[in-house]
């Protein structure tokens, strides 16, 4: 493979360089002929060689193709490592019920939840971050991964419609977030739910507490205002609305702080709320921070070698070998007749 694609374009040089020689050729030849025919000026410039432009020209095109070559970087071969390393199994329980587009927090609960756990994943080491997104129901739109990249990229594409079925099931998320880490028995295991704690389906409780007795701590993280706010509805990127109940009232989506605040006690977290940046995700990784870190094996692909060296040497060696050979022809060799008659 090549490391820099872009510089392929510079062979189109080659053929530039071919065409500005070979005028330069033929404006040479023009210029002797007005000196006379080709039999005389033979004889007044018997060191004159026809091949010897041809073979420096050669080299010089080698040497600039291997420099090319040496920019676009040939890569071969790959390996695999195992790596070890220490952290803690994070899953980030994110909410995604329509009642998360309320704007009482700016741009609006969602935007402001997403950058912040995106921050989060920023500030993460060794440690295995996993997304469960959930509204009616819940999904696992992220498995335990320490590719943190990755998990950031599917981040940013998880909105209102990443869950079919509208709601807020917080049960259903906590059920959802425990089967993510697996038949691992270890308590270096957190979950972190991020929600407006507005809860209409279920009850969280008995799950949070069946959570801290296979030693899983949740932390809970609140977004939005005690006021709260009406849910805006978009049609083609314009306000149309705001969502209206049976009766045609419009819906106030109101932080539901006791409900977090209950989740977190059940399973010895802690609560957070917030409406800067990080939503108080900072606290709690601090919290984090204090657990006891397990330690994971992971495969991890090295880079793939570079060969650009090589073809550095070559295009210096045909350099040398372009600037030792003169245009004209040696004259003491020319004397050498090895196949003359005599």
């Amino acid at each position: 493979m090549f490391e820099n694609h872009k510089y392929f374009y510079l062979f189109l040089l080659l053929p530039l360089l071919l065409l500005v020689f070979l005028f330069a050729l033929y404006t040479r030849r023009k210029s002797l002929q007005k000196l006379g025919q080709w039999e005389s000026l033979s004889r007044i410039i018997p060191l004159r060689s026809v091949r010897r432009p041809w073979l420096k020209f050669s080299l010089l095109t080698l040497s600039i193709t291997c420099i090319i070559l040496a920019a676009i970087n040939p890569q071969i071969g790959y390996k695999t490592e195992e790596v070890k390393t220490r952290g803690v199994d994070i899953v980030v329980a994110l909410d995604v019920s329509r009642s998360m587009l309320a704007e009482d927090i700016r741009p609006n609960r969602m935007d402001r939840a997403r950058m912040a756990v995106s921050r989060l994943i920023d500030r993460l080491d060794g440690d295995r971050v996993g997304i469960v997104v959930f509204a009616g129901s819940a999904v696992t739109q992220v498995p335990l991964t320490p590719d943190h990249e990755a998990a950031k990229m599917i981040l940013r594409t998880v909105n209102t419609n990443s869950v079919q079925v509208q709601g807020t099931a917080i049960g259903a998320a906590l059920e959802r977030s425990i089967a993510a880490f697996g038949g691992t028995d270890s308590r270096s295991r957190v979950i972190v739910l991020v929600s407006d704690g507005e809860n209409h389906q279920d009850d969280p409780l008995p799950v949070a507490r069946r959570a801290a007795e296979m030693g899983i701590t949740i932390h809970t993280v609140g977004v939005g205002t005690p006021q709260g706010a009406p849910i805006p509805i978009y049609r083609n990127n314009q306000l149309s609305g705001f969502l209206r109940d049976n009766q045609g009232n419009t819906v106030i989506s109101r932080f539901d702080e006791p409900m977090l605040r209950a989740i977190a006690q059940q399973a010895n977290g802690t609560f957070q709320s917030s409406t800067g940046p990080d939503l108080g995700l900072n606290r709690i990784l601090d919290e984090i921070r204090q657990m006891e870190q397990q330690e994971f094996e992971t495969t991890r692909f090295s880079e793939y070698e570079s060969r650009y060296h090589y073809f550095v040497a070559l295009a210096l060696i045909f350099l040398l070998l372009d600037l030792l050979i003169v245009e004209r022809k040696n004259k003491w060799l020319n004397k050498i007749k090895l196949f003359e008659v005599r």
